[in-house]
């Protein structure tokens, strides 16, 4: 059985389908799992349990770059959030505030998910994660806070998840 995940919106049947899509061909998930103690040299993640952790790394420990931190140089996001809508305006300080408390507690246990960026475009607000759960999670997350309208694409072609969340009022 698996455990359950602590943010119940993160988790569903649509995440198993997109692991299991991603892993065939996304460049940064890799044919092998690297050895046990590995770390990343930039972030100090460490590979542990056959996952990324925040655990300390072994003093002489392999160092290998992460795929959060490799699709940070790369500038390749997994995710994105577009979010529009009259209400953002209104609400700038209050969404941007649940995006980062969002993103800070799924990184404190799952390395890899992490926010690249936020970006004001013309008439929109533009985020990119290097996780494509974590964006749809930030999708779901405004939904469930503010409603409004929400669409999630994945596109395995790509190993890519685009989110779209739009209140006007």
């Amino acid at each position: 059985m698996k455990p359950e995940r602590a943010t119940p919106y993160l988790a569903s049947k649509r995440d198993a389908a997109l692991e299991s899509a991603n892993d065939e061909g996304d460049p940064y998930i890799a044919a092998a799992k690297p050895p046990e103690g590995t770390t990343c040299p930039k972030c100090r993640a460490t590979f542990h349990g056959g996952r990324w952790t925040w655990q300390k790394p072994e003093r002489d420990a392999l160092e290998m770059t992460c795929p959060a931190c490799q699709r940070i140089q790369d500038r390749f996001p997994a995710g994105y959030v577009t979010i529009k809508g009259q209400f953002f305006k209104e609400h700038r300080d209050e969404i941007v505030s649940l995006i980062e408390t969002l993103e800070k507690k799924e990184k404190a246990e799952r390395p890899l998910q992490r926010i690249m960026g936020m970006d004001q475009k013309r008439e929109e607000f533009e985020v990119q994660t290097t996780d494509s759960q974590l964006a749809r999670g930030i999708g779901e997350a405004l939904h469930d806070a503010f409603k409004g309208d929400l669409k999630v694409r994945y596109s395995r072609d790509e190993n890519l998840v685009r989110a779209v969340w739009k209140r006007e009022r």
